[in-house]
């Protein structure tokens, strides 16, 4: 009886060591995720579809490079889409999309004008001043040029459309 455990003991200790052996050869889908210099985590995927998106404000357009992961896939296939933004803090506009999106929120420390963040898994916004934050978001994109953004935004509520180009 003593040798049977003492067999299915070092069975388990044999069987647990050679899973311990794995190799650091990782596939690219078990790569470690990294956060990127401005502290976003950039969780790629291979999405081949348009990485550009365009942004109406009134009859101002803005263009914007989206991201490639997982949420900017999710937020594409819910394109076109035009929200009613509301004013917070006279630096963003917000809106609540009607579905979750999938996150990877991360600090980015400074948020830059022109940044288009997922706010939990749901609140797009759309920053037009540039500030120091502690709070957590999904990086979408980042509008190409935001000259003029404050003007086309305005200081209230605001309808804005989003589409591929």
């Amino acid at each position: 009886m003593k040798r049977t455990h003492l067999l299915l003991v070092l069975l388990l200790l044999f069987f647990m060591g050679s899973m311990a052996c794995k190799t650091d050869n990782l596939t690219p889908d078990e790569q470690p995720i990294k956060a990127d210099s401005t502290g976003f985590v950039n969780n790629p995927v291979n999405d081949t579809s348009a990485k550009r998106l365009r942004i109406k404000i009134g009859s101002h357009t803005y263009t914007a490079t989206l991201q490639n992961n997982a949420t900017v896939t999710a937020f594409k296939a819910k394109l076109p889409l035009t929200l009613s933004m509301k004013e917070l803090n006279r630096n963003e506009k917000f809106a609540e999309l009607p579905t979750n999106l999938p996150t990877n929120a991360a600090n980015p420390r400074t948020i830059q004008a022109g940044d288009l963040l997922l706010y939990g898994t749901n609140t797009l916004v759309l920053f037009y001043e540039s500030f120091q934050t502690s709070y957590s978001y999904t990086r979408l994109g980042r509008v190409d040029n935001p000259e003029g953004l404050v003007t086309a935004l305005g200081s209230g509520n605001v309808t804005v459309t989003f589409e591929l180009e």
